[in-house]
């Protein structure tokens, strides 16, 4: 209980941030390909660096600054000249790319933040939101340890060692580790559900991936200069 009371106003912010992108995210999944999920989410090292800038006064290169426009170009191809997707699906996959970027500033800011009692009451508010949405309480067994499976991993465990490790990088640099996922999402989608990228997603995706690899590279070689 201490944990709780020593939340304050940053920890509350980190977990109703939290709650929203994890149902922005649930549901975009719902409303539009895995694809387009993940290559939205390739932009957070970008938005991140602009979140940055503005809350913490990190700098923000020029690079970073081409590269998000370019970043944002890809998406816009992906978005535009698709059918495979639909634009709310893309829009609620931004919401959680800009709530996972907010996130890293939280943990950056508030270094001494209870990452654990945080995590729990942004599950417990995401609950909450979604109660009056569902047709019934009641699952399967099976439905169940699928469920119980995601919110240890991915919720509990995942996000509590994210901010964690979010405390001792710079925005950018937590984004571009966390946007690593992004490559292999449509590859394990494609092989258990057989859902295959269209033209479209395959070309903004590839401006968007190539943009964030090559600002990647310009980041590390700069720190080692």
């Amino acid at each position: 209980m201490a944990q709780y009371r020593r939340l304050g106003f940053g920890g509350w912010g980190f977990a109703v941030i939290s709650a929203l992108g994890m149902l922005c995210f649930i549901t975009g999944l719902r409303l539009t390909t895995v694809a387009h999920v993940a290559i939205i989410y390739a932009t957070v090292p970008l938005v991140a660096a602009a979140l940055g800038w503005m809350f913490l006064r990190e700098r923000m290169l020029r690079s970073a600054l081409v590269a998000s426009l370019i970043a944002l170009a890809g998406v816009s191809v992906m978005m535009g000249l698709g059918r495979e997707g639909t634009l709310g699906g893309d829009v609620l996959a931004f919401g959680m790319t800009l709530s996972l970027a907010a996130i890293m500033v939280i943990s950056r800011r508030l270094p001494d933040l209870p990452i654990m009692a945080a995590a729990a009451l942004s599950a417990l508010l995401c609950g909450v939101a979604a109660l009056p949405f569902a047709d019934g309480l009641a699952v399967s067994g099976a439905d169940l340890g699928m469920l119980a499976l995601f919110g240890l991993v991915n919720s509990a465990l995942g996000l509590s060692l994210f901010s964690l490790g979010a405390r001792y990088l710079p925005a950018v640099e937590t984004a571009l580790i966390a946007a690593l996922d992004a490559p292999l999402a449509p590859v394990w989608v494609w092989l258990v559900f057989a859902e295959t990228p269209g033209p479209a997603t395959l070309g903004g995706g590839g401006i968007v991936f190539a943009v964030v690899a090559l600002h990647l590279w310009r980041e590390n070689r700069r720190q080692r200069v």
